[in-house]
């Protein structure tokens, strides 16, 4: 497996990461099993893992770390903070109380003294950015973190982190993890732009567009009972998405490859991208994602998958899963009050 630099921190990865989101409760329990996928894996050439304190409530960490005793020094280790681990409503978010105490807890759970890659799950709108990499610059600075990245952030948060820490002198981030996918285009319009002009390094998650680029989710078919039809049963009967599906097998099958091999060789096929985060549940789903790392797109491929997706598009809705900024989610923050508007 060839290595490719993780932006400009002198880290060297594989185009695949191993995802450690389906490590635990949410959907494998089985430990020993897990530990298994994660050592298969790593014979296989991968040599990055990614995982969040948020997954499983701490078990897909735990998970981790016990499949890394011995292995350790040969892996690169990602974890993430943010979002909450518990009712306290200060068990969350990107304040230096709250990651001061998170870093410890994933330490311990990943039994390990440093965490190679630490990255901010989300923006935080609520927490200046200057608070946030004061105390990941302070990690860094105590050896605990190596580097530190940031995940789902929309290109300005990206721009004005690179910014206050040049500004500040602290840390800045090196890495973003947003979602990319045939049919999640929308970053190439200005995130991965900007990734490239501060050289930071781009590890996409959901590159199989949360299972809809399998091949298990078709038209005039009844809905496969998974997990993810269950968390997201509306991204997965989507009519766009099932359109554009349609479209890709065939065009897979014409170039003698499985959709979920095109969909992986796609992602990692960008100049931006250093890797695609895959998240096997079974050994039997990472052996067939494994067969991706020997698949290379041809130029005349990939214009067809334009055709189907153009460029900047979002086809698939990201169910409860992107990042929408408060006045999104918020009507009074894109609303005058009723007076002004009258008034008006």
């Amino acid at each position: 497996m060839h290595y490719r630099p993780l932006g400009r921190t002198g880290i060297k990865v594989s185009p695949y990461c191993l995802g450690a989101m389906m490590f635990g409760g949410i959907g494998n329990p089985d430990h020993d099993a897990c530990v298994r996928i994660i050592h298969k894996a790593l014979d296989s050439g991968i040599n990055v893992i990614d995982t969040a304190d948020r997954y499983s409530a701490g078990e897909s960490e735990e998970i981790v770390g016990k499949a890394l005793k011995g292995r350790r020094d040969r892996v690169v280790l990602a974890t993430k903070v943010h979002g909450p681990m518990g009712d306290d409503p200060n068990m969350q978010g990107n304040s230096r109380r709250w990651i001061t105490r998170a870093v410890e807890d994933s330490l311990r759970r990943l039994q390990t003294d440093h965490i190679d890659l630490y990255q901010v799950h989300r923006p935080a709108p609520d927490t200046d950015i200057e608070e946030t990499l004061s105390v990941l610059t302070d990690l860094m600075r105590e050896g605990k973190v190596r580097a530190i990245g940031a995940s789902t952030f929309p290109a300005a948060d990206i721009v004005e982190a690179q910014w206050v820490a040049e500004r500040r002198g602290l840390a800045r981030f090196r890495t973003e993890q947003p979602p990319y996918s045939i049919l999640n285009r929308s970053i190439e319009r200005e995130v991965l732009p900007a990734c490239q002009r501060y050289g930071m390094g781009v590890m996409a998650w959901s590159p199989l567009a949360k299972g809809m680029l399998t091949g298990k989710y078709r038209r005039g078919e009844k809905t496969p009972d998974t997990i993810r039809s269950r968390h997201f049963p509306k991204a997965m009967s989507d009519e766009g998405s099932l359109d554009a599906v349609e479209r890709l097998i065939p065009l897979a099958e014409g170039a003698g490859i499985s959709l979920i091999h095109m969909a992986l060789a796609f992602v990692v096929a960008h100049p931006a991208l250093t890797a695609a985060i895959i998240g096997p549940r079974t050994m039997e789903q990472l052996d067939g994602l494994l067969g991706a790392a020997g698949v290379a797109l041809s130029d005349e491929l990939l214009d067809r998958i334009d055709e189907i997706v153009p460029p900047g598009v979002d086809v698939a809705p990201l169910e409860g899963a992107a990042y929408s900024p408060p006045p999104i989610t918020q009507p009074s923050l894109r609303r005058r009050p009723i007076a002004e508007r009258k008034a008006a």
